[in-house]
């Protein structure tokens, strides 16, 4: 199998002692975004599977996930080419280590839900540090992880703080995530409704708000042109993820600005 040839690759290049198995990755994404043209949770149900963003072409960072894209070239470097000729569907899904155990997941900046994985997942799972985009050279699997130390040596930023995870092969609702973990803001919505009907336990974390007193007290965090974002979209002077869900799908901003929002949200909101 591809992803057998790609873990190996990065084993080849990791070092350390093994994962502690008690730690979960976390895939983070955005729950209520539309993927062609219907909720992404119902396309999820349906498929029964979770897709990466060369399968879907929408994400929660940089859109690069195409042939010969960054995200492309990153992953023919990480993984020795291994995936260069493959289908779309065969590429690795990015989530990251969360090593802090934090109840809001491992990197909230790409999303207020994730999937918590089955521990089972690790031994097809990589990881690096930092973000892949900044062509890192430290690397790991579950048998040799010597990057936690890495990440505890730093002081980055909250939404900066993870070690890159990715999980290669198929990532199935029933037999690879332990629970989908939502945003309480969305109890009692279509979301949670349809997050019932994944394959997998569904649980909530505390959740992120923020007031728009708070956001105006950061206009250098993404820039002031964020802030006034945000203020536009605000609701009763507090903007959540489903705010900031609401607005991207009302598709009246920019998405790469809203993406920003969020950051906001996720960076002094959290509870």
């Amino acid at each position: 199998m591809s992803w057998e040839r790609a873990v190996a690759h990065v084993a080849d290049l990791a070092s350390g002692d093994p994962v502690d198995p008690a730690l979960r990755v976390t895939v983070h994404f955005h729950p209520d975004r539309m993927f062609a043209g219907e909720p992404i949770l119902a396309a999820m149900a349906r498929a029964g599977v979770y897709r990466s963003q060369f399968e879907t072409g929408t994400g929660n960072g940089g859109l690069t996930a195409h042939p010969g894209g960054d995200r492309w070239r990153w992953e023919s470097r990480m993984f020795g080419g291994v995936y260069d000729a493959a289908a779309a569907s065969s590429r690795p899904k990015y989530g990251s280590l969360n090593h802090r155990r934090r109840p809001e997941g491992g990197s909230p900046r790409f999303g207020s839900a994730y999937l918590r994985m089955r521990p089972e997942t690790l031994p097809r799972t990589t990881f690096c540090y930092p973000d892949s985009y900044l062509a890192p050279s430290s690397f790991g699997v579950a048998s040799r992880m010597s990057l936690i130390a890495l990440a505890d040596a730093d002081s980055l930023d909250y939404l900066d703080d993870y070690i890159e995870a990715h999980v290669h092969g198929v990532v199935r609702f029933d037999s690879d995530v332990e629970a989908l973990v939502l945003d309480p803001c969305y109890r009692g919505t279509a979301v949670e409704e349809l997050a019932a009907g994944l394959r997998c336990p569904v649980e909530w974390h505390p959740g992120f708000a923020l007031s728009v007193d708070e956001l105006v007290r950061h206009p250098d965090y993404r820039g002031p042109e964020v802030v006034a974002a945000g203020l536009e979209v605000a609701v009763d002077g507090r903007l959540d993820a489903r705010i900031v869900g609401a607005a991207a799908n009302a598709g009246k901003h920019d998405p790469q600005t809203l993406k920003r929002v969020w950051h906001h949200v996720a960076r002094f909101g959290r509870s």
